[in-house]
């Protein structure tokens, strides 16, 4: 799909799609059009129907330093109005956050090296993070005059607590993969990519109507209250037992043997 010169590299691993950052000389910062790039790879891989899972990361041993600070500064140096500015934050970095969310398949982020700042948000906004041994997270926002603008101060909270989001947001100050893990702001760690590769796939292979109903379901209970994710779970229950894959899964238990998932 791509040679080695692109900035956003999407290949696939069977039923995973890999799409990876590939800027090292900016510590794989983002600019606009990679962010297009990005919200491109994301759509394209929600109306692939092979595509069952994505695994986002970084080459060059960084996962996102966030914005490309030298195209920052020629943004603020440009003429143009306070509102085009609005628009391209809305349209290029809000909208990636948005369409990261929006694919209805697991989204897995793999942090090697530094996710600081946007490149933070955007590993929050993934389903599920994994990080390398050297991976480092961090809200720095706050160290350049700013406050997280990718989703961070709804994220965050939801995944460490309020005290300690509000810190890592007031402080700036950036953690390793050990105390990332340990506050759940990652859920494992793994020695590499390979190993990364392996849990996606496994979660691929699992059905993907169900994935889908779960990861609706979670999302609205984020806002909703108990009741609402009982109805949640009543009404996506009662889609999946009219599948074809609750049908095997109950075939493949009896006759004990590994389930074939087709997402019908």
């Amino acid at each position: 799909m791509n040679n080695d010169s692109d900035e956003v590299l999407v290949t696939d691993d069977g039923p995973v799609r890999i799409v990876a950052l590939n800027r090292p000389a900016s510590r794989n910062g983002l600019t606009i059009p990679v962010n297009a790039r990005l919200i491109e790879a994301f759509q394209a891989a929600g109306d692939d129907d092979r595509v069952r899972a994505v695994l986002l990361t970084g080459r060059g041993g960084h996962f996102c330093s966030g914005l490309d600070l030298k195209a920052a500064m020629a943004l603020v140096q440009q003429q143009g109005e306070m509102g085009d500015r609005e628009e391209q934050m809305r349209t290029y970095f809000h909208g990636l956050i948005r369409a990261v969310r929006a694919l209805d398949k697991p989204v897995v982020a793999l942090v090697d090296g530094p996710a600081v700042g946007f490149g933070c948000d955007l590993a929050l906004a993934c389903d599920i993070r994994l990080a390398t041994p050297g991976a480092r997270l961090g809200e720095v926002f706050v160290r350049r005059g700013l406050m997280p603008d990718g989703g961070g101060t709804y994220m965050l909270p939801r995944l460490v607590g309020l005290g300690r989001a509000l810190d890592l947001m007031m402080t700036g100050d950036v953690i390793d993969a050990r105390e990332a893990e340990r506050i759940g702001l990652v859920s494992r760690i793994v020695q590499d990519e390979a190993e990364a590769r392996s849990l996606v796939r496994r979660i691929a292979e699992g059905p993907p109507l169900v994935l889908r109903e779960i990861k609706r379901a979670v999302y609205a209970a984020l806002s909703g209250n108990l009741d609402t994710a009982l109805e949640a779970e009543v009404a996506g229950q009662m889609r999946l037992l009219q599948t074809q894959d609750f049908v095997e899964g109950i075939t493949a238990f009896l006759l004990k043997r590994p389930p074939q998932f087709k997402g019908r």
